[in-house]
């Protein structure tokens, strides 16, 4: 599914081999998990695809078979995320999803929006699966491009370590209402993260 584009010299005189009553090649947009990871003008930048906002309680994903983004879950009373969440396009993470990234930036986007941002490290987390195998679920950590409030962040180390023990609190307890369980395996910075980009890339 998906908005269709059609070609703007439609009404127009013709291309050359065309007729004018010739009806024309609709332009379909690029499915979102499609989307080039990276920033056509950097190497460092990359795109991130929002799914869940700030402040919601409730789990959106996208589902790349139907175009459209779904509910997924609903937070208990009291949680949500704490910024941001979506995934790094045209990537594929261990678990056969695309790399997740916490986003931080001013103020929520939305479901959907693309976001120019720059690694400044990763999670990497081993999740337990529900047939008592682990997987890797790596979560990596991202900044706004044009982010005001946090353009001096570069490194994982620039956040704080309050602010990194609240991030992965929340997704230790954002599994555990699941009924699963991960354990953080090491923090690491954005060398590191882009490393695992250029690992997870399709």
């Amino acid at each position: 599914m998906g908005l269709c584009f059609l070609n703007p010299d439609y009404n127009a005189t013709p291309p050359l081999g065309r007729k004018q009553d010739e009806p024309c090649t609709p332009l379909m947009p690029t499915p979102l998990d499609k989307l080039p990871a990276h920033a056509a003008h950097s190497r460092t930048h990359v795109h991130v695809v929002v799914e869940t906002p700030k402040g919601e309680r409730n789990k959106v994903a996208y589902e790349p078979d139907l175009g459209v983004f779904m509910l997924k879950g609903v937070l208990p009373e009291g949680h949500s995320f704490p910024y941001d969440f979506g995934f790094i396009p045209s990537t594929k993470a261990e678990d056969g999803d695309p790399l997740d990234v916490l986003l931080l930036l001013d103020a929520p986007t939305f479901a959907g929006c693309v976001v120019e941002a720059r690694l400044i490290g990763a999670l990497e987390i081993e999740q337990l699966e529900d047939d008592g195998s682990r997987v890797r679920n790596d979560r990596l950590l991202a900044v706004a491009a044009n982010s005001r409030q946090h353009k001096g962040l570069h490194e994982i180390t620039d956040l704080s370590r309050e602010m990194l023990h609240e991030i992965e609190h929340f997704f230790s307890s954002y599994n555990s209402v699941k009924g699963g369980e991960i354990t953080v395996l090491h923090r690491v910075g954005s060398k590191k993260a882009h490393a695992l980009l250029g690992q997870a890339l399709v």
